[in-house]
């Protein structure tokens, strides 16, 4: 089973990295990690709300200062990565595919793990769109970041396929970019020139609670089935000179999906706890439970929109497999 294996896998790494000479280590150590809006980000919400990277560090000698970072949209997140500001990247599959595109041969970013399997609904309060084709010069388009974020690059990929792939970036133009609690609120309001959103839970689900929204069209539809919208991803320099908290993080992460699964109610109260949210603990416990909602630590259905990226030439390398931009930790996973 995929669970058993990122466990093992853990586990191996952890062994490794937390004995030097057959004696245990002891050290001070510091990880920087970025999160973004929604539930898609609920394994990192456990992770900080139950404080287990400094836990589970204390079990093996380590003294680890943990750095959580707010930003939005994968440009921001990639950007950050790449200064030196954040070790631990959260943020779509495109902006890895990017990212990892970029900087092979330098800082080699990779794929850490997957937080999960998550739609993606592409809203609207315009009664007149029920298509893409219905989308005219007039509409605009709410995204995390323009082009590059996982939701541009799910639009890009469905007017492709509706259009041709030579007109993959035809409703670039009508793209805004916006965190999602504000492209939710301008969209709600229908007093702004956002008509449109793609967006990620809870979000869509609230947005759809009310009057006049609808959906155009979501990711598992775009894609052929459920995909892993959003991944953890790091630079190959700070896997291999920080292993011992690398692993603690991965075993974190592990922790957290079983706490999830086990416990649906407390996931939703922490979310509500780490974000301030004011949505009903009922309302998100359902979105966690929902069948087309899974928080497995393995990607799923990634490696079609790598195929797509690199046809439309936003990355120059086209990987053979979904394991070349993972690290290899995730290789026992039965990914794709």
């Amino acid at each position: 089973m995929p669970i058993q294996h990122s466990r093992v896998t853990g586990i191996a790494l952890l062994a490794l990295a937390t004995t030097v000479g057959g004696q245990p280590v002891e050290a001070n150590e510091r990880i920087r990690i970025a999160e973004q809006f929604g539930i898609t980000y609920l394994l990192l919400h456990v992770v900080r709300d139950q404080a287990l990277i400094e836990m589970l560090g204390a079990e093996r000698g380590l003294d680890i200062e943990v750095e959580w970072r707010q930003l939005s949209g994968g440009a921001a997140v990639n950007d950050a990565l790449l200064s030196g500001a954040i070790d631990i990247a959260s943020a779509g599959v495109g902006p890895l595919l990017t990212v990892w595109d970029r900087t092979r041969g330098s800082a080699n970013v990779k794929g850490v793990a997957s937080l999960g399997e998550f739609p993606n609904f592409l809203l609207t309060n315009d009664p007149a769109v029920s298509s893409l084709e219905d989308f005219g010069p007039e509409h605009r388009i709410a995204v995390p970041a323009v082009g590059v974020s996982v939701q541009s690059r799910f639009l890009q990929k469905a007017v492709a396929d509706t259009f041709g792939l030579e007109s993959y970036d035809q409703l670039e133009v009508n793209t805004v970019a916006l965190p999602h609690p504000d492209a939710t609120a301008a969209l709600l309001s229908n007093g702004t020139e956002i008509s449109a959103h793609f967006s990620a839970i809870p979000f869509q689900y609230q947005a759809l609670e009310q009057e006049g929204i609808h959906k155009v069209t979501d990711s598992y539809e775009i894609f052929g089935g459920p995909i892993s919208p959003t991944l953890l991803y790091a630079t190959e320099r700070y896997r291999e000179q920080n292993p011992e908290v690398y692993a603690v993080f991965l075993e974190a992460l592990a922790e957290a999906r079983d706490y999830i699964e086990q416990d649906p109610a407390s996931a939703a109260e922490t979310y509500r706890r780490v974000t301030g949210s004011q949505l009903d603990n009922g309302f998100l416990t359902s979105l966690i439970t929902d069948e087309q909602v899974s928080f497995s630590l393995v990607p799923r259905n990634t490696y079609p929109l790598a195929e797509f990226l690199h046809q439309v030439e936003a990355i120059g390398h086209l990987p053979q497999s979904w394991q070349e931009y993972f690290f290899d930790e995730a290789h026992a996973w039965e990914g794709s």
